[in-house]
C-alpha cells in the first residue's frame, strides 16, 4: 500500500513518522519546507504538490487545522487519486463536511472516511492515540492497519461523519468536566481544604476524571487558552448539529463559563 500524509503539525507529524517507522511507503506534502525537514532522515518521499501526492498514493491521511483546510486539500486530492483509493480525514471538523466530501469522492471512485484522533502529541509519538472512525465497514477495515501504527484504540462508530460526531461529544464532555473541576477546586478553597491534598484525594476517588487532572495542573484558566480555544470550537460545532437540544444545552452551559475565562471571551 502506498500512503501519503498532509498536515505535519504537532499531532500529524508524529502520526506520519509512526507510519514511516512501521515500514509504509509514505509520501509527504507541506506548505512550508521546514515542516518536511524533520523527515530528511527517513524513507519518506516528498511531493511537489497535493495533486502529485494524490496520484502516488492509495491511502492519504489529512490532518490539517479546519474545515476550510480539509476542503482545499481534498479539492486537489480527489481528482488526482485513482479509483479505489482512500482519504482518511484526521482533522476535527463538521460531520457534514465529511459527508459532502464523501459524495464528491464517490463520483470519482475515491473513498472518504473520517478518523479524528484524541490524545495529542505525546500519544501520537507513543502510538497510543484513540481513533474515532466513520465510514464504510470495508474501507475502515482496509485502513485499520495504517491506523494501528499510531492508534491504540480504534473504534468504528458508523457511517461517514460518525467519527466526527463522537469526537465533538467527547470534547464537549471534556470541556464540561474541566468546568466542573474548576468549580470544585474553588469550592474546596472556600471551605479551607488544602488544594494539593484535595487533588490527591479526588484523583483516587469517584470524582476523578481526565478533565479534573488537567484542570488541577492549571494555575488559572488562562493557562489553558490554546486548548480551550480548540474545545470551544468543538462545542460550537456540536451545537451546529444539535441546535438547542436539552442534552447539548446543558453540556454547553456547564462548559461555557470556564471556556470564556480561559479564552477571555474570544470567539472560537
Amino acid at each position: 500500500m502506498k500512503t501519503g500524509f498532509i498536515g505535519l503539525g504537532s499531532q500529524g507529524a508524529p502520526m506520519a513518522r509512526r507510519m514511516i517507522d512501521a515500514g509504509y511507503d509514505v509520501t509527504l506534502w507541506a506548505r512550508r519546507p521546514e515542516s518536511l525537514a524533520p523527515f530528511s532522515d527517513t524513507s519518506a518521499k516528498t511531493a511537489a504538490s497535493v495533486a502529485d501526492l494524490g496520484a502516488a498514493a492509495d491511502h492519504v491521511g489529512v490532518c490539517v487545522v479546519d474545515d476550510a483546510g480539509v476542503r482545499e486539500v481534498c479539492a486537489q486530492l480527489i481528482p488526482a487519486m485513482r479509483a479505489g483509493s482512500r482519504i482518511a480525514i484526521h482533522s476535527t471538523i463538521a460531520p457534514e463536511t465529511c459527508v459532502e466530501l464523501s459524495k464528491q469522492g464517490a463520483a470519482r471512485g475515491v473513498v472518504i472516511i473520517d478518523a479524528p484522533v484524541s490524545g495529542g502529541e505525546p500519544a501520537a509519538k507513543a502510538g497510543a492515540l484513540t481513533v474515532m472512525v466513520g465510514g464504510d465497514a470495508e474501507a475502515v477495515a482496509a485502513a485499520r492497519p495504517v491506523f494501528e501504527t499510531f492508534g491504540k484504540l480504534i473504534v468504528h462508530l458508523g457511517g461517514v461523519g460518525a467519527g466526527q460526531k463522537a469526537k465533538l461529544v467527547n470534547n464537549t464532555l471534556m470541556a464540561a468536566h474541566m468546568a466542573l473541576a474548576h468549580e470544585a477546586l474553588a469550592a474546596s478553597t472556600a471551605l479551607g481544604i488544602d488544594r494539593a491534598a484535595l487533588i490527591e484525594l479526588v484523583k483516587a476517588s469517584s470524582g476523578r476524571s481526565f478533565g479534573f487532572e488537567v484542570c488541577s495542573r492549571l494555575p488559572a484558566p488562562e493557562a489553558f487558552a490554546h486548548g480551550a480555544a480548540l474545545l470551544a470550537k468543538d462545542v460550537r460545532l456540536l451545537g451546529e448539529i444539535m441546535g438547542e437540544a436539552p442534552a447539548y444545552a446543558r453540556l454547553r452551559d456547564t462548559a461555557q463559563p470556564f471556556l470564556n475565562a480561559a479564552t477571555k471571551g474570544k470567539p472560537s
